[in-house]
């Protein structure tokens, strides 16, 4: 579908009943809520290699800095010393700093590509369709590059709206849950392209997009705590089903959308 066609149906669009598109939501997440719990714990295990990558570091110089100053009668930093602070070097710095910044763009690539990944399930259950749960679409190398920029651009986006003293992120975060289900199944559009669509849908449906995700974010927490907290790793995905509904309410799919997602060539970064 051509980004102009996708513009107008945004411009068009009919008012969606908040009651229908809940009601919706629950319906698939009846579907795909066993897609759901593996697309949250799939989440939480790639993450843990990319914790540890962070937290044995510093355990090694948590460890280092406790023999070297500890025991140092001429070390102005006291362990026994409520006021006193560690003083971290250089050297630090140097090792933390990109371990970070890799750490947040690992951890931001992998949960974009799994929710992405997510919607494509959901409209193969939604339509009946056939076809392989592929959790990890998103991560093979026509996509992996791209998947990365738009994990580093949500967070970018993210880190801006809080530095415009917090406020923007209430209007920013509709537009950016709209990243996920736009890149779902626009996979062939620039980075740039899935961006525009996504704060062009955010804009036109703002109002119903934030009452849907702040209801559904609410009773998944509830029902989840009911559940012996266990349950919100249950009712998480949950909250990724109404940006769907009104996805395919407003832009919709072509008919030979799945076929398309599987070519390759035309592919924009």
């Amino acid at each position: 579908m051509h980004i102009s066609e996708i513009q107008n149906r945004i411009q068009n669009a009919k008012d969606l009943d908040f009651g229908t598109v809940f009601n919706d939501s629950i319906e698939l997440f009846k579907k795909v809520w066993v897609q759901g719990l593996v697309t949250v714990l799939l989440n939480i295990v790639m993450a843990i290699p990319v914790v540890m990558v962070i937290y044995i570091p510093l355990f090694f110089l948590g460890f280092f800095d406790f023999y070297t100053s500890g025991y140092d009668p001429y070390n102005p930093y006291d362990y026994y010393d409520p006021y006193s602070r560690p003083s971290f070097g250089p050297m630090f710095l140097l090792v933390m700093i990109p371990l970070y910044l890799f750490a947040i763009a690992a951890m931001s690539t992998i949960a974009f590509g799994l929710q992405a990944a997510f919607y494509r399930i959901c409209k193969m259950k939604d339509f009946n369709e056939m076809g392989r749960e592929d959790y990890f679409y998103f991560f093979k190398k026509p996509y992996l590059g791209k998947t990365v920029k738009l994990g580093l651009a949500f967070v970018g986006i993210i880190i801006i709206a809080y530095l415009l003293c917090i406020l923007p992120i209430f209007y920013a975060i509709v537009p950016l849950y709209y990243m996920y289900v736009v890149y779902a199944f626009n996979p062939e559009k620039s980075v740039s392209e899935i961006i525009n669509i996504s704060f062009g849908i955010g804009n036109k449906k703002w109002l119903i997009s934030f009452g849907l995700l702040f209801v559904a974010g609410f009773l998944a927490t509830i029902v989840g705590i009911l559940m012996c907290f266990v349950g919100i790793y249950v009712t998480r995905s949950f909250i990724m089903l109404p940006t769907y509904n009104i996805y395919k309410d407003v832009v919709g799919f072509d008919n030979n959308e799945g076929d398309s997602l599987q070519t390759v060539g035309d592919v924009k970064f």
